[in-house]
């Protein structure tokens, strides 16, 4: 408790603890539940004990239900009310709250919805007792609550009344606070969790599929690669496989024990003395999904453009550039439809204001016609910071644009490729800086820019004063602030709403899309973007992608050349991914791995091939609670080894995918329940098992689709989607004459 409570062990700071006891009262009112719940004041000591000089302090546990599936938990111990309104929240037009009723009977309350269903039990009855010993003080009272989210009982949500060792030893508490220096702060609430209980979903976690076991601090910041712990899109919703959700209301930084403080409990610790917690059932993981996105938002349709290829690396630096490359695309016959200028375009490199060069794009509009008349849209990288030197400083500070620093600055917050001084974070808190940022992108969009990156935003700067939020606060919301405002002023100014973007937190789905951030052009790069990336699904997500072939190599981070293999692995896994870019420090060009150039060209081909069945998938997504890149726990919710595969995916409906992750090109592959079909052979097999050591030539990645499955196919290669007559999509059969596809 000392660990995860963040106490400290040497008691020398004056915080106190208050701990949930047996409520006093209960009362139905206004359709919601309120419980009254005092809390108790331990003494500072390692063994927990009730400091009986502190009277008890009484705060309110509100329980609200929002239709059949979904249950609210409140605590505030500030007597603040749960409020639908917050930037998180965009609540479907069917979610309304449904009333609860209270009943007791005999030391029982039950809690019933309208039509009578059983949504929450709460037991004051004395636990039973066969006295043999007073060794050990007796157990303090405590809240013995359990919910049923969607009215199954079999699938009850009960708090960690229990979850102790010898009374004075707890290992979780159900409900309780903590007090320093005379201010409520950190609130704490458990539930209980069953021994064989697995957990996914938190974020783009680059982690094993099952979470059970890890604890995870839910603050965003540069997560410095994918194959750590760092995390630049948290989200404080997490998926069990006992079939329910939580989704913690909340942007303050967080911290998520799945199952590890305690085996015996899931716990949940907010900086602030709140706890907002939506339970969501459902009676698969995609419902419950699409509970989770009926609160939070749907992701809406992306343009055709988008699905397909995109090409940059880190950087290009002038039109002349741009446009020979964008010819050899087409002389060589490579599809390909947008072109991302990154850090390159401005008048310095890295100094991001928003103004193309005057020198080495002496015609942005020009330019970009010229561009899009050969079928190519331009995205561009710019960044939410204001630099010293930029030509919009003064500008931004004199009318507080950017949140004014409240000490000096003493270490740069920007890149780690260059060591410039971002002097301030753009206040997306304040409208007039909110409008004044979507002015300097409408100059851009105006031009014939399509796309803004909306890179980094998973840091601020915490040493400032922002204008409705404390930093703390901001931080991890701050990412929603910024990519929506970018998402409608691309929309409003295009047509299309669209971001390229890289932090998130709950609601981000709403403003797409998202890719996985700087990894390593290696096979453990790979395998942890792909971690990433089902994670990320399994948190609410509908579009995300990935760099092709990975951002940086090693062991020079910008001048170590990619391996052709990695190269042509990262190629299908990107081919098989929401959307495809490539991406990253050095040459990314495929004329410049010549030994695999034919290879590239053929799978850039395929993917073209695929969009007719690509963009059915994606409207699926937008109307669901599926992604596009699906872990395949979401088919297989009672396939306990599906909970446990993190290498192999779904794309969409018909789809599996088991992408080679290393260079002797063998892998084993689980086939789940069914007929499959060797996308490129034809081959049958019989699903519910493996296929073990499995040689894939490099040309090759294992495919299957179901038997019986049909999917549109685009019949002719094109060079971009402006070439394409989506009435002339064919239907392939996936029947007893299906011998593989050929491409």
């Amino acid at each position: 408790m000392f660990d995860f409570l963040d106490f400290d062990p040497e008691l020398r700071i004056d915080e106190s603890l208050w701990k949930a006891c047996k409520p006093t009262a209960v009362e139905a009112v206004n359709g919601e539940i309120r419980i009254t719940v005092p809390f108790q004041k331990q003494l500072r000591q390692a063994d927990m004990a009730a400091d009986e000089r502190a009277p008890r302090v009484e705060h309110t546990l509100v329980l609200r239900a929002y239709g059949e599936e979904m249950l609210r938990l409140f605590l505030d111990t500030q007597e603040r009310r749960p409020s639908d309104e917050s930037e998180m929240l965009a609540l479907a037009p069917d979610v309304r709250r449904t009333e609860l009723a209270a009943a007791e009977e005999a030391g029982v309350w039950r809690f019933t919805d309208a039509a009578g269903t059983l949504r929450g039990l709460l037991d004051l009855r004395p636990a039973e007792i066969d006295f043999w010993s007073d060794l050990q003080p007796a157990p303090q009272e405590t809240i013995d609550l359990t919910l049923y989210p969607d009215g199954d009982t079999g699938k009850a949500v009960r708090l960690s009344a229990y979850d102790h060792f010898s009374p004075p030893r707890y290992d979780a508490l159900p409900l309780a606070y903590c007090c320093r220096e005379g201010r409520d702060e950190r609130a704490t609430l458990s539930f209980e969790a069953a021994a064989d209980e697995c957990f996914a979903g938190t974020g783009e976690r680059f982690a094993k599929m099952d979470l059970s076991g890890r604890t995870f601090y839910l603050k965003n910041q540069d997560g410095q690669g994918v194959n750590n712990r760092r995390a630049y899109k948290n989200i404080p919703f997490y998926l069990s496989s006992r079939g329910y959700g939580v989704f913690y209301h909340t942007t303050d930084y967080c911290k998520l024990s799945l199952a590890d403080h305690s085996t015996r409990s899931v716990q949940y610790l907010c900086e602030a003395p709140t706890v907002d917690a939506f339970l969501i059932g459902g009676v698969t993981p995609e419902r419950i999904l699409y509970n989770y996105r009926s609160l939070t938002g749907f992701p809406p349709m992306l343009p055709l453009w988008s699905f397909g290829i995109w090409m940059s690396r880190m950087t290009y630096f002038s039109a002349e550039e741009v446009e020979a490359i964008c010819r050899r695309l087409r002389e060589e016959r490579y599809p390909c439809d947008v072109i991302h200028l990154d850090t390159g375009w401005f008048r310095t490199d890295w100094l991001c204001e928003w103004k193309f060069n005057p020198e080495r794009f002496p015609d942005p509009a020009g330019f970009l016609r010229r561009l899009k008349e050969s079928g190519y849209r331009v995205s561009l990288w710019q960044l939410p910071y204001v630099a010293q030197g930029a030509e919009q400083i003064d500008e931004a500070k004199r009318n507080r644009y950017i949140a004014p620093l409240t000490k000096e600055q003493e270490r740069s917050e920007g890149s780690n490729f260059s060591t410039l001084d971002y002097a301030g974070t753009i206040d997306f808190t304040y409208p007039a800086a909110t409008a004044w940022y979507k002015g300097l992108l409408k100059e851009l969009l105006d031009l014939g820019v399509v796309c803004i990156k909306t890179d980094f935003g998973e840091n601020i700067h915490m040493d400032a004063d922002y204008h409705a939020m404390r930093p703390e606060q901001l931080n991890n919301l701050y990412a929603l602030l910024y990519q929506k405002a970018a998402f409608e002023i691309t929309r409003d100014a295009t047509g299309d709403g669209i971001v390229w973007a890289r932090a998130a937190w709950a609601g981000c789905q709403r403003y797409p899309l998202h890719w996985g951030g700087d990894s390593a052009s290696t096979w453990d790069g790979m395998a942890g973007s792909l971690k990433g990336g089902l994670h990320f699904g399994l948190s609410g997500f509908g579009f995300w992608s990935h760099d092709v072939p990975g951002f940086h190599t090693l062991p020079d981070f910008m001048n170590s050349p990619v391996r052709d293999d990695v190269y042509v692995r990262w190629t299908q896994f990107g081919v098989f991914s929401s959307h495809m870019r490539y991406h990253g420090t050095n040459k990314r060009e495929p004329w410049h791995y010549p030994a695999i150039a034919p290879i590239v060209k053929r799978w850039w081909r395929l993917r073209y091939r695929l969009l007719p069945y690509i963009l059915e998938q994606a409207r699926r997504t937008t109307e669901t609670g599926f992604p596009m890149v699906r872990a395949l726990l979401l088919h297989h919710p009672d396939d306990r080894t599906c909970w446990h595969i993190d290498d192999e995916y779904y794309f969409g409906e018909e789809f599996l995918v088991a992408p080679v992750m290393n260079s002797r090109g063998v892998r084993d592959i689980y086939l789940p329940e069914g007929q499959w079909v060797d996308f490129f052979t034809g081959e049958r097999h019989a699903g519910g098992r493996w296929l073990k050591g499995v040689e894939v030539p490099l040309d090759r990645m294992p495919v299957f689709v179901r038997e019986g499955a049909e999917i549109d196919l685009y019949p002719d290669d094109v060079q971009c989607t402006d070439e394409m007559d989506r009435s002339r999509s064919e239907r392939l059969v996936i029947d007893e004459r299906f011998e593989g596809l050929a491409f």
